[in-house]
Order: C-alpha cells, then structure tokens, then sequence
C-alpha cells in the first residue's frame, strides 16, 4: 500500500480557481488500495475559492489582472511538503498545467492558453524532496510505478 499526495480537485473537491472540480475516476479509485492524501496548495496557501486564474512566470506567480501570489504559492508547497514528509508520501499526483501542481508543462505566463516545459511551485517542492511527481494524465505510469513499489 501506498501513501499518495493527491491535488484535492483531482478527487473531486470544488479547489480550483474557478471553483469546480476535475475528479478522476482512475485515481479516486486508488483509494481501495492505497491511502491518498488530498491537498489543495492554493487554498493552504490562503488564496480563495474561486479565485483568478494565475500563472507561474520565471520564480514568479502572477494573477491574470496583475497581483503577484508568489508568496501564497510559496506558502501553500510548504504546507503540502509538510505533508509529504509527515504521511512519507510514496509519490504525488498533481493536476497538470498548474502553477502550483503542474509538472513537466505548465502555461506560460501569457494568459492566452500557451504552454511551456516547467514545473508547478508545489511540484518543484516535491520532487526535490525525491518524491517522484506524476500528472494525471500519466495514469499507467502511475499504475507500473505502484506495481513495483506495492511488489
């Protein structure tokens, strides 16, 4: 059994900017055999529910009418860090494209749709903690790297 950081709207709390959910069947369903911890960056780091949408930009965090969240977003990985250590996260699965989740792409700053290869703030956080960091479009990654932890 493994222990899973989770982004809450993955499992379908009402967390992201625009107050909806993405739930994942897929990954809900881990939970008959693994114990998934939901967490919401954004929220932990005190940002509301709905809220506007932000970007990442270089170690900034932008709010699409120009507030700088960097601090919030800062806040909200240490929060899910603790987490990581405290419940010895196995892995995490973070929403993609997210300026705090996203891993591998994210959007770019623009506001306009465009993507661009990096890293969430939360993501940054956890994967320098060596917890390996997938998205949850990757879901046979996921289910070959629980086969070989679980084995």
């Amino acid at each position: 059994m493994a222990t899973i950081l989770v982004s809450s709207c993955l499992l379908g709390l009402p967390t992201r900017y625009d107050g909806k959910s993405m739930p994942c069947e897929e990954i809900i369903s881990l939970i008959k055999e693994h114990t998934l911890i939901p967490v919401c960056p954004e929220q932990a780091g005190g940002l509301p529910t709905p809220r506007v949408p932000s970007e990442r930009t270089g170690d900034k965090v932008m709010t699409k009418d120009g507030r700088d969240v960097t601090a919030e977003y800062a806040k909200g990985a240490d929060i899910a860090e603790d987490l990581a250590r405290m419940y010895k996260a196995d892995l995490a699965i973070f929403k993609a494209n997210s300026p705090s989740c996203g891993y591998g792409m994210i959007y770019d700053g623009s506001f306009t749709g465009g993507k661009c290869e990096g890293n969430g703030v939360t993501a940054d956080r956890i994967t320098g903690l060596g917890i390996p960091v997938f998205r949850e479009d990757q879901i046979e990654e996921i289910k070959e790297f629980l086969n070989r932890v679980s084995s």
